[in-house]
């Protein structure tokens, strides 16, 4: 997973999404070509994108109409997972629905030859995977800045102790630190 994270805990409204989120857009002062080389790195090491209905749902809305450029070129492109209960249709390329045994489908996704499985925003899946151990990587992108409001990646239920695997700063402030669960 790969999360967008205020220094205070907050993941909402990283970019422009028209929620009315008061602070909506917050990482977008943040941006240079040395954190854009990263996610693109990063984008480049997946083969498959695992989404919540709701980040789906704004993602194949924004998504679709860029184009020409690397990054959007592989992001539409490549296989989308939903995990959903309500969604009954995903059109955008390559997107499928998983709607029942998720536990069960997402291991077995898992386990196929490929590259990774990219989890972007996502909160209540990234919960509900966490409670199930199913995450191999937790990827922060920590900005300097505090919200004060605004939705939580972690909820209640969350637990996990981590190994903190890399630590990388930009220029920006921001800082990107890798993790990975203890066994």
């Amino acid at each position: 997973m790969t999360e967008f994270m205020s220094l205070d805990g907050v993941f909402e409204a990283p970019g422009p999404d028209g929620s009315g989120y008061k602070h909506e857009g917050w990482t977008m002062s943040y941006g240079n070509d040395e954190f854009m080389k990263f996610k693109t790195e990063e984008l480049m090491a997946a083969d498959a994108q695992l989404l919540g209905r709701i980040t789906y749902e704004a993602f194949s809305t924004a998504w679709p109409q860029r184009s020409g450029d690397e990054f959007s070129d592989k992001f539409n492109s490549m296989k989308k997972y939903v995990v959903s209960a309500t969604l009954k249709k995903a059109e955008w390329q390559n997107s499928e629905i998983i709607s029942k045994d998720v536990a069960k489908e997402i291991a077995r996704l898992k386990e196929e030859k490929g590259k990774d499985i990219i989890i972007y925003g996502s909160g209540q899946l990234v919960s509900f995977l966490l409670q199930l151990d199913l995450i191999d990587e937790y990827r922060m992108l920590v900005y300097p800045v505090v919200l004060g409001s605004g939705k939580r990646l972690f909820d209640k239920k969350s637990y996990a102790k981590l190994k903190l695997i890399e630590a990388i700063p930009f220029k920006t402030g921001v800082v990107a630190l890798r993790y990975e669960p203890l066994k």
